[in-house]
């Protein structure tokens, strides 16, 4: 399912509730009532905009990480794209901890994997108008599943230990590793950087 961000009041409240309460409670144990009763609205208000809370949090990963990035993308600025996503992940810092720890179907990882795919596929088809690869195999939805996955791997792991490195430079490291091959990297304290 994709998500579109909205940005409308409501879905801005109900973002920002489900925030406030995932800082003390896992988003899992979180109930739909409990989100609406603290944005101050009814049920039904929040099934007239989300299906459920995974898809709220991927209104929210959308909203917060995805759109800011988009037109960085778009303009072969990947560190600057990646720094700002990390950097409104820091702002929120003590929320997207929380979110990380998000597990199964519906986890954080796999949401911004999802999220991630699909704006890798929006650039691609921008800058490609006929399939250009020389491996049958190697389809845009494959290379798009490949840096997804890796994009998803460096922002979860980064969360995950508490966000103790520098934006700049998790996103050094992971154009780094986009830009060179492993012999590369395992050599890089050999004079190569």
């Amino acid at each position: 399912m994709t998500v579109q961000s909205k940005n409308n009041a409501i879905d801005l409240l109900l973002a920002e509730s489900l925030k406030e309460i995932a800082i003390t409670k896992p988003i899992e144990k979180i109930t739909i009532r409990e989100i609406t009763d603290r944005a101050g609205v009814i049920r039904p208000t929040f099934y007239n905009h989300f299906q459920d809370k995974y898809e709220l949090l991927e209104w929210i990963v959308q909203n917060d990480l995805i759109d800011p990035m988009e037109p960085f993308i778009r303009r072969d600025m990947l560190k600057e794209g990646l720094t700002m996503a990390l950097k409104n992940m820091e702002k929120e810092k003590s929320f997207y901890i929380q979110a990380v720890h998000l597990e199964g179907q519906n986890s954080f990882s796999d949401i911004l994997k999802r999220a991630s795919r699909d704006l890798i596929l929006r650039y691609m088809q921008g800058k490609l108008n006929e399939k250009v690869n020389q491996y049958e195999w190697l389809t845009n939805e494959k290379i798009a599943d490949f840096y997804a996955e890796s994009i998803s791997y460096i922002v979860t792991t980064w969360a995950l230990e508490s966000m103790k490195i520098p934006e700049n430079e998790v996103s050094d490291v992971c154009v780094y590793l986009y830009g060179h091959s492993i012999a590369d990297v395992l050599n890089s304290d050999k004079g190569q950087g």
